[in-house]
């Protein structure tokens, strides 16, 4: 998985145009998720539903990734709209991305390579008026620091892009962060030196797994439990 932004759809969008007098309606939008990508196409086939054709390909990964993709050349010659539409996203550099191409038939037919060529231009079409956002990987962490050290920490993690997505106050404070994958290390290195290396910083999955066992504050009568490191079921 990638750990840099790369860009995603940032809105539904549509363009037209015409080929040999059939007409090709191109339609995007995001789809973080294979079945995200399904149900789009489900709604414009619905929307759609008296055209000749709607074809359909979709990526959705990062971009380039082949891990989940999808294709359907929907009643047209095999490997003419859905391959071609496909390696067009594949090629864009663009990430959760799902296209249908409709099709009304004019009356004329355009070969093989027409078709791929057709297909294959309306999503390049789309694609090159396509509004972007861009899709930044994050992983949770937990910080907690003393109180003397909360609005430096705050400033701190705006600097890094890092987002507090919520405080909880008790004897210190216990900081939710969403935090930019590719800038981990760094914003670790900045928190050891804004605290003096007083902060804990852990994945929040190690922090709620230890706040979830019984066992994590033991009074001594259990303090020699054998049990307590070999046990799968206290993990």
């Amino acid at each position: 998985m990638p750990t840099e932004p790369y860009p995603v759809p940032a809105a539904r969008h549509r363009v037209e145009q015409v080929v040999r007098r059939s007409r090709f309606i191109t339609t995007v939008a995001r789809a973080a998720t294979a079945d995200d990508a399904r149900s789009f196409i489900g709604e414009v086939r619905a929307e759609y539903g008296d055209a000749t054709h709607n074809c359909w390909a979709f990526a959705a990964g990062p971009p380039a990734s082949t891990a989940a993709v999808g294709m359907s050349d929907d009643g047209e010659p095999h490997g003419t709209a859905g391959r071609p539409m496909l390696e067009a996203l594949l090629h864009s550099g663009v990430g959760e991305i799902v296209a249908v191409v409709t099709r009304y038939f004019g009356g004329v037919k355009l070969g093989k390579g027409g078709l791929a060529r057709a297909y294959a231009g309306g999503v390049i079409q789309a694609l090159e008026s396509l509004p972007l956002v861009r899709k930044v990987v994050r992983t949770p962490l937990l910080v907690t620091l003393d109180y003397a050290a909360l609005e430096p920490f705050r400033r701190l993690a705006a600097d890094h892009d890092a987002r507090i997505e919520r405080e909880e106050f008790a004897a210190a404070v216990t900081l939710h962060l969403a935090v930019p994958e590719s800038d981990l290390q760094t914003f670790r290195t900045a928190v050891a030196g804004l605290t003096a290396g007083q902060a804990r910083v852990e994945p929040a999955g190690e922090a709620d797994a230890r706040n979830d066992d019984p066992d994590t504050e033991r009074g001594p009568e259990n303090e020699d439990d054998p049990e307590d490191e070999n046990d799968p079921q206290r993990r």
